[in-house]
């Protein structure tokens, strides 16, 4: 296989305190070699063997890919008027969703897929190489079905979400729905997923109904994760931690009983900026639950009604300036955080046989996404060893 040399990199994040400097194995003035789709080499430029073929990175930053790994992508319409409200004075409130059932049903699979394809391109043009999306926009057999076959063209990632709200059709019989979620949809969405998702919240499914959709997934090999204690204080982080859940995802109202569940598990608390800064929310307590041991991850929650945003620098910034976070937390919770409530081990860091998933920064240092929030620093993207982003790179064989 053709091997690569990236040099000429002023700050390169590992994610591995092994091969360089903190939590993050920084290494300064450093060099990657890439052979196939996976990393072969990293460290120090004065010390990197050769390659058929050398890029120069001009002195910039380079980190790995960004793990997005909670998203809601496949569906239709538009939410700009319920986003209005809100910021003339209106709350949040979970119904709001109905609004882009309703679109989303309506609309044809190539409408649908090409609005995923839209945004991915969108989210991989700011350095998001692995994405997660769900379904949830449908609420019946077949629209759910549709939208899991469709989001599984576009990613491995695909979340089970028939349990986002109780189904129009079913408003005054949720029981019923509950069955037809656990039951004749689940056999549908089976085979196109590999995650199953409940929003557990007042407005939703309460702790029991939640219990019982996770438990069909599973039985059905679906991994749980969760939509939890993101408007109220509620059953949905202890319900994650105790069916083993991948992640807890929002996070934002926790009791200390919460806290240590988190800390003492597997369960990856996800927090999503963008859902506060488009809802005008409290915003979650990230260094609580750093400070606690909790694993935390940062992602974009990117959908059309409470968080329009494929941005995960953007969210960087929001959780260093609003949640507590630090510089290197907020990129490390972006990459092998994302990679951990994806229970992934190969993409979020660059290290010898990981995916060569890589972002490069025209910036001499990944603590410029925070600290110049809102500028596009992502100039390259490289994906399973392939340029597929690039703005004035430098090649030359050898």
């Amino acid at each position: 296989m053709t091997t690569t040399l990236i040099t000429n990199i002023a700050t390169l994040v590992t994610n591995d305190p092994a091969l360089g400097e903190g939590p993050l194995g920084l290494i300064a003035d450093a060099a990657l070699v890439l052979e196939g789709d996976r990393v072969a080499w990293a460290g120090p430029a004065a010390a990197a063997p050769a390659a058929d073929r050398a890029v120069d990175a001009g002195g910039r930053a380079v980190i790995p890919g960004f793990v997005d790994s909670h998203s809601h992508l496949v569906f239709a319409g538009d939410r700009t008027a319920e986003f209005n409200a809100r910021m003339s004075g209106q709350p949040y409130k979970a119904g709001g969703i109905r609004t882009t059932v309703a679109a989303t049903r309506a609309a044809s699979d190539e409408a649908l897929s090409a609005n995923v394809a839209r945004y991915l391109r969108e989210a991989l043009t700011q350095g998001t190489t692995t994405f997660e999306t769900k379904s949830g926009y449908g609420l019946t057999v077949e629209d759910e079905a549709r939208a899991l076959r469709i989001a599984a063209e576009h990613t491995d990632e695909v979340t089970y979400l028939g349990a986002h709200i109780v189904s129009p059709d079913y408003a005054d019989d949720a029981a019923a729905y509950v069955e037809l979620v656990t039951g004749e949809m689940l056999d549908a969405c089976a085979p196109y997923a590999r995650w199953v998702d409940v929003f557990c919240e007042k407005g939703a499914f309460d702790g029991d109904q939640a219990r019982a959709i996770l438990t069909a997934g599973k039985a059905k090999g679906l991994h749980p994760r969760v939509h939890a204690n993101q408007l109220t204080y509620g059953p949905g982080v202890q319900l994650a931690v105790e069916l083993d859940a991948a992640s807890a995802d929002h996070c934002t109202h926790l009791t200390d009983e919460d806290v240590d569940a988190l800390a003492n598990s597997a369960t990856v608390a996800t927090l999503l900026p963008g859902a506060e800064f488009s809802t005008r929310a409290q915003w979650p307590n990230a260094r609580r639950l750093l400070d606690a041991g909790a694993t935390v991850a940062l992602s974009t929650d990117c959908n059309p009604g409470s968080s329009f945003t494929s941005s995960v620098p953007f969210c960087i910034a929001l959780a260093v300036r609003d949640m507590g976070m630090t510089p290197d937390e907020a990129v490390w919770s972006a990459t092998a955080g994302g990679a951990a409530a994806l229970r992934r081990t190969d993409v979020g860091r660059l290290t010898p046989g990981a995916r060569a998933d890589l972002a490069v920064l025209d910036a001499p240092s990944h603590v410029h996404l925070a600290y110049r929030p809102g500028v596009p620093l992502v100039t390259e993207v490289w994906r399973a060893g392939v340029r597929v982003v690039r703005a004035g790179a430098r090649d030359r064989t050898t």
